[in-house]
């Protein structure tokens, strides 16, 4: 069953009207690929469309997995979970509850299917700790002839489909790697810019999880720090009318209402970025690793984010500081500033090397050639010291630039050969970073 419907991306950055499909099994999935193949017809996998970069913008027929969803099979004991590839990261916690587990790492938006997250690269901080496709112990697929393909953990081909940007097939399911539930303490604090980055390559190497975001035309700075805990820790900190009033009301209505505010008068952003760091003041939590991960973002907004060397960061930051205040920019959104481990994902952000990520956002609502500049003013930067775009936001590189950043490049557009030779998978986006 299909119907033609209008799709646009959470940020608002990519539209289409495709043909959409919602397959209730692998065996009506594999059927929509093969005849797609067979026609000359395109086919691309959505999950909850929260990347800005047009990696999941569909030409033709959009696959929805909506109805392949929830727990395959668990091995608790081993501690791997396979979920359907529709599954929600938010409705993870839920599932691997009762079998005492949890994912080793999140990032801080767990809107995002299991498939899209891992396919797009999503990670979130700690440099110890890679990314969520690290954590991936096998997949199963349906490659671009409608075959569908078991790819084990001793398969060398893991290291591409483990994140494959949705260009060697359709994911079908995905067992995780899971570690034994635990809980967080989180140390939220203000701090000044140039101390934060002096103290930067300690910081993240003593402590488990470490993030900062910097306010634009201020020297104020907040900072995240979360270690791990048993899960028997108590749950402790502020009441929930209290985190309710900072993480709702304060975090998303009220800074909501200042972005608006920037928005119509730009003049005032820097006032506004200087009230907002100045009120920020330290707080401690103890909660489950999920409830201290995830963060709530209601506030629409436009993203970029590239991977450089770790060591790189306070030098680039500084950068983009000069940058801004050169270029007379007027940024309402805090610049997040995060760490992980290196990896040997082919097309991993973090392949081969430690890694810093520097993400810039703009409001959605703000000036499009406004924001279009600002970002490529921070990718000229980031380029610079051979940063790695992450592959669901956006950003300009091309095959020939990626090619000169990813040592496993070409591995992978081998992989993707053999298991899409006729490109049934491909959209815009491939074509333009893997090639056509």
């Amino acid at each position: 069953m299909s119907s033609t419907e209008h799709w646009e991306n959470w940020g608002h950055t990519y539209e289409a009207d495709p043909t959409v499909v919602v397959p209730a099994t692998v065996a009506e999935l594999q059927a929509v690929v093969a005849d797609a193949a067979a026609s000359g017809r395109k086919v691309k996998p959505i999950g909850a469309g929260h990347s800005f970069s047009g990696i999941g913008v569909p030409t033709d027929i959009q696959v929805r997995l909506s109805q392949l969803r929830g727990v395959v099979s668990a091995d608790a004991a081993a501690g791997t979970v396979t979920l359907a590839a529709g599954t929600h990261l938010h409705e993870i916690p839920r599932l691997l509850a009762p079998l005492g587990l949890a994912m080793a790492n999140l990032g801080d938006v767990d809107r995002q299917t299991v498939a899209g997250a891992t396919s797009t690269g999503t990670h979130g901080t700690g440099a110890a700790f890679g990314g969520i496709s690290t954590q991936i112990a096998g997949v199963t697929l349906v490659n671009g002839r409608g075959e569908q393909v078991h790819i084990t953990a001793d398969d060398p081909d893991l290291a591409a489909a483990a994140l494959g940007l949705g260009a060697l097939g359709v994911l079908t399911d995905i067992t995780l790697r899971c570690v034994p539930a635990f809980h967080l303490e989180a140390v939220e604090a203000p701090g000044r810019f140039d101390e934060v980055l002096a103290g930067w390559d300690e910081t993240i190497a003593s402590i488990d999880h470490y993030e900062f975001y910097w306010f634009p035309h201020t020297d104020c700075c907040l900072t995240k720090t979360n270690t791990r805990l048993p899960a028997t820790t108590p749950v402790s900190g502020p009441s929930s009318v209290r985190r309710y009033i900072d993480d709702e009301l304060l975090s998303n209505k009220l800074f909501g209402l200042m972005c608006a505010i920037g928005r119509r008068v730009p003049a005032a952003v820097p006032t506004i970025n200087q009230l907002s760091g100045r009120a920020l003041s330290a707080r401690t939590i103890v909660d489950s690793s999920t409830n201290i991960f995830i963060s709530s973002r209601e506030v629409r907004f436009r993203e970029m984010e590239y991977a450089i060397p770790v060591e790189a960061v306070p030098d680039a930051l500084r950068e983009v500081r000069a940058m801004i205040d050169k270029r007379r920019y007027r940024v309402s959104f805090p610049i997040e500033v995060r760490a992980a481990a290196a990896d040997d994902l082919m097309l991993s952000t973090a392949a081969g090397r430690e890694s810093g990520y520097i993400a810039v956002h703009r409001y959605a609502k703000d000036d499009p050639a406004d924001s279009a500049a600002y970002f490529a003013d921070v990718e000229a930067i980031m380029t610079a010291h051979a940063g790695r775009p992450h592959w669901g936001k956006m950003h300009t590189r091309d095959a020939d630039y990626l090619r000169t950043v990813y040592p496993r490049f070409d591995e992978f557009v081998a992989v993707r050969d053999r298991f899409d030779p006729d490109r049934v998978f491909t959209n815009d986006y491939l074509d333009r970073v893997l090639g056509a």
